[in-house]
């Protein structure tokens, strides 16, 4: 049985990364568990997650794009740019019609400038480290909290539907985004207030939601007794290299020596028997050289 590797979980609404770690924990009757990205309590979808020896790997998951599906509700802001928050602002909503189809030229235009490489102010109500402390426990002491803009990376915006005070919208965009500070400032491109109703992930890099486990079937001992299956990480590691090891290779792994090089590539992963067993960048030409090991149950000989 695997006892290292990935598992995607579906978040549902109300719970913090953190608490889905700890159901995860239990399941695995460990306490080496990481996620490759945390969602917002309110938001809800795909969470990645490594079991044991897997969260080694977590540097190396390709976690990009990265697709949402948000409900963007106009009329007010929040301070918190989602509905958990306090109403800061109210304004008109746009006119239902400029919220129609995505071809409306107010709409697309405001969206035109919420795309691609953006200048993005993060909500106050975020984990951004100011002066060494989390800018959400300065705001949540009522302090004013002033963060700097971030360069982050909108790829599309998919119009999906409306209402007279909504937008629903597929955004597809690289990581640091934040879909709320997105919803915030397309509700004042178009001349009024608006703030992220729902939010819900979809896909991570390769990892979707269609794939992920229901959290309500994590049981404690889930995992350890197989009725929780883990991922091989190999499909979220990106273009890299695949590299099998014969038991010569095997065991200078075990020693720290490098690994004769067969395959093209500047990084590989080195398999055991179809399982990952380290991560190694080309040295001197025809060597990998080991950066991280994970030699556990699953690569015993």
């Amino acid at each position: 049985m695997i006892t290292s590797g990935l598992l995607y979980v579906d978040k549902p609404a109300g719970m913090t990364s953190h608490d889905v770690v700890s159901v995860v924990r239990r399941a695995a009757r460990s306490k080496r568990v990481g996620h490759a990205g945390t969602l917002d309590p309110f938001a809800t979808g795909l969470l990645v997650l490594a079991v044991n020896s897997a969260t080694r790997l977590l540097p190396y998951v390709v976690g990009e794009p990265k697709v949402y599906d948000a409900v963007i509700r106009f009329g007010h802001e929040t301070d918190t740019d989602d509905r958990t928050g306090e109403v800061t602002r109210v304004a008109t909503p746009p006119a239902a019609e400029l919220l129609a189809h995505p071809a409306a030229a107010p709409l697309r235009d405001a969206i035109a400038a919420l795309t691609g490489h953006l200048a993005q102010v993060p909500p106050a109500f975020s984990a951004k480290h100011v002066n060494g402390e989390r800018a959400y426990a300065m705001a949540r002491r009522g302090e004013v909290v002033e963060l700097p803009p971030v360069e982050v990376n909108v790829m599309r915006w998919e119009w999906l539907a409306s209402t007279p005070d909504s937008l629903t919208a597929r955004i597809t965009c690289g990581g640091g985004t934040y879909i709320r500070a997105l919803a915030r400032d397309l509700g004042r491109a178009l001349g009024s207030a608006a703030h992220c109703e729902s939010l819900r992930r979809l896909a991570s890099g390769a990892a979707h939601v269609d794939d992920a486990e229901p959290l309500a079937l994590l049981e404690p001992g889930s995992i350890v007794d197989g009725r929780i299956l883990l991922r091989s990480p190999l499909s979220a590691l990106g273009a890299v290299a695949h590299e099998p090891l014969d038991e010569a290779g095997l065991a200078a792994l075990r020693v720290g020596r490098r690994i004769a090089a067969h395959t093209p590539g500047g990084r590989a992963a080195l398999l055991w028997r179809d399982t990952v067993v380290a991560i190694a960048e080309r040295m001197d030409g025809d060597w990998w050289q080991p950066r991280v090991v994970m030699l556990g149950d699953e690569a015993a000989t």
